[in-house]
């Protein structure tokens, strides 16, 4: 799962809003729980952003092929503990959950860990959804160009963001 930084106010926006009217949380600022929210999403933005720069930097101080990435990537999220595709979300649950638990703009927490995760997964998987009908529209586009060349990548790149300006994302 790939988060996307201007997606992530929505999606914290989502989950105040289903914790608050579920009566899950009590809160006398739900903008600041939202702010708090889309601090862990942020951050786990940013360390996603590192991990692939990481990635590819030993990608290209080893000479390997582009095809290694995924492998490299999930290698260099281990060792930063942080879980990627689909083990991101349960991650990205566990971090919200225990923030709530300890934020101080939360006043009571009426429910369960699992109500809580139930409830804040559905905006996760709403983006992962969408993120996965885009990615299915870019590699559509892309049948004619071979995965893991350098052409794929910039094709890919280039692609993504142009269905991205058109749909307005």
């Amino acid at each position: 799962m790939r988060l996307h930084g201007p997606r992530v106010p929505q999606i914290a926006h989502e989950m105040v809003t289903a914790l608050v009217k579920g009566k899950d949380i009590e809160t006398e600022s739900p903008n600041e729980v939202q702010a708090d929210i889309e601090a862990v999403l942020n951050q786990y933005v940013q360390d996603e952003k590192n991990v692939q720069e990481r990635a590819r930097d030993m990608i290209a101080a080893r000479g390997l092929s582009q095809n290694e990435l995924p492998r490299i990537r999930k290698l260099v999220a281990d060792e930063k503990h942080i879980k990627l595709g689909d083990d991101a979300i349960d991650y990205l649950l566990d971090q919200l959950v225990e923030m709530l638990m300890h934020s101080a703009n939360v006043d009571e927490v009426f429910s369960e860990d699992y109500e809580l995760r139930r409830k804040m997964r559905d905006p996760l998987r709403k983006q992962l959804a969408e993120e996965q009908a885009l990615e299915a529209e870019v590699r559509g586009h892309l049948r004619h160009v071979q995965e893991g060349t350098g052409l794929w990548e910039v094709e890919y790149r280039r692609m993504m963001e142009d269905i991205k300006r058109r749909k307005g994302l």
